[in-house]
């Protein structure tokens, strides 16, 4: 088994590997880079590739598939919610970015069309290549996939957690004896905090600015994040009004048709029927006239309602921003966090409402990647993808001197034979 590192290595984006048999070539993900104009994995001639299995629909996993639809077709592994959400996502990447980009709406309707639907735990054969998708406990439908040919086996852990959130069920890592593992390293040097800690004083924080006449707006990624916030609500019994804007709406309507892939669908549901759904300005302008918590997509703050929302509630004391998402350095969540300021009415100002940070993050702490290795059957060779400054080869190490496993941090462009 040939594997292929086409980009994702040693940085977080257009993460894109290449697993070749004699006779066959899938790739696993082909995602998008953001910078000021968006980023690509390395080229692979549509004609040379048998398959592409996607784990998940976050674009810098999905957002340069349509690619591959350009002149052709080629049979697109995932499930159905991974589908449908990655649509969504990367009609409004082509919305907003188009101009950037070598395909339109048609290449994403012939994705769509040449979608094969694969639930977890099923196997799937394409030429010499065995798979399957298991759970990742990432996003919803998110999957880690499992690779076989002549007897040799590879894990590919995509984007992972392996605890238990309010909204999915954690990754088990429970998968026989492997030969190779292809695992993320975004948070190798820092852990999470406790999950039900962490709740509580998330819903703690967010009723003393509710009770005290406030408004508390927390930015979320439209696909997961803003569906876990919501089910952490209704799971602590917040008791006040809870609104939902921007593309978490879509996203919501989309999980409530595939709630088999959710941990308990039924707070999922409570959740969003206790929501209040904004579905235009004037909505917008009924939210924000009395004490609620809302939730809206972009999660740091880079346009969406968010934006909209920030300067109407920044510019008061008894308010709150509850930023839960990871902050990229020079985005305006992460200004905010570092320097208290924002753009508000077209100016860069102080923020006086109340800014705090919640790490709920749906990926693995140092912690969890190290438990999650050390779970693994066999003494499989290790490559360390998915993080940045210096994470990729501070796990690889740690993998080398710790497990005595053979552990390497690939650089974009390198390839390995298992």
């Amino acid at each position: 088994m040939q594997i292929g590192f086409l980009g994702g290595a040693r940085e977080v984006g257009r993460i894109g590997i290449s697993i070749k048999s004699k006779k066959t070539q899938a790739l696993l993900d082909y995602g998008v880079m953001f910078d000021h104009e968006p980023g690509f994995p390395m080229h692979v001639p549509p004609k040379e590739v048998d398959a592409l299995i996607l784990t998940h629909s976050h674009l810098d996993h999905s957002g340069a598939l349509p690619v591959f639809y350009i002149g052709g077709k080629i049979p697109l592994y995932t499930n159905r919610l991974n589908l449908d959400l990655t649509q969504l996502l990367i009609k409004d990447f082509i919305h907003l970015s188009g101009y950037y980009l070598p395909f339109e709406y048609l290449e994403l309707k012939t994705m769509m069309q040449s979608n094969k639907h694969l639930d977890f735990g099923v196997e799937e054969k394409v030429g010499d290549l065995r798979f399957q998708l298991v759970n990742a406990g990432h996003t919803p439908g998110s999957a880690q996939a499992l690779i076989e040919t002549k007897g040799k086996r590879l894990l590919y852990t995509s984007d992972f957690n392996i605890t238990d959130s309010q909204l999915l069920a954690g990754a088990s890592m429970d998968y026989g004896n492997l030969d190779a593992v292809v695992m993320e390293s975004t948070y190798a040097n820092e852990d999470h905090a406790e999950r039900s800690e962490l709740e509580k004083r998330f819903v703690e924080s967010a009723t003393e600015v509710v009770e005290n006449g406030g408004i508390v707006l927390v930015p979320a990624f439209g696909v997961g994040r803003s569906q876990e916030m919501a089910c952490i609500l209704a799971a602590h019994h917040f008791e006040y009004p809870i609104f939902l804007d921007g593309m978490a709406r879509e996203a919501s309507r989309i999980i409530m048709n595939y709630k088999e892939f959710l941990r308990d669908p039924k707070l999922f549901m409570n959740a969003m029927h206790s929501v209040d759904w904004i579905e235009g300005w004037r909505d917008r302008r009924k939210a924000l006239k009395a004490p609620s918590v809302i939730i809206s997509t972009a999660g740091m703050l880079k346009g969406g309602p968010a934006a909209f929302y920030v300067s109407k509630i920044g510019k008061k004391a008894n308010n709150g921003i509850f930023l839960v998402s990871y902050q990229i350095p020079g985005t305006p969540g992460r200004e905010l966090l570092d320097k208290g300021i924002c753009t508000i009415d077209g100016k860069v100002r102080k923020v006086k409402a109340l800014y705090k940070h919640f790490d709920f993050s749906s990926h693995c702490g140092a912690n969890q990647l190290k438990e999650a290795l050390r779970k693994l059957g066999g003494k499989p060779r290790v490559f360390v993808v998915h993080g940045d400054e210096g994470n990729c080869e501070l796990f690889a190490n740690w993998a080398k001197s710790e497990l005595g496993l053979d552990a390497v941090a690939p650089k974009t462009g390198d390839t390995f034979e298992v």
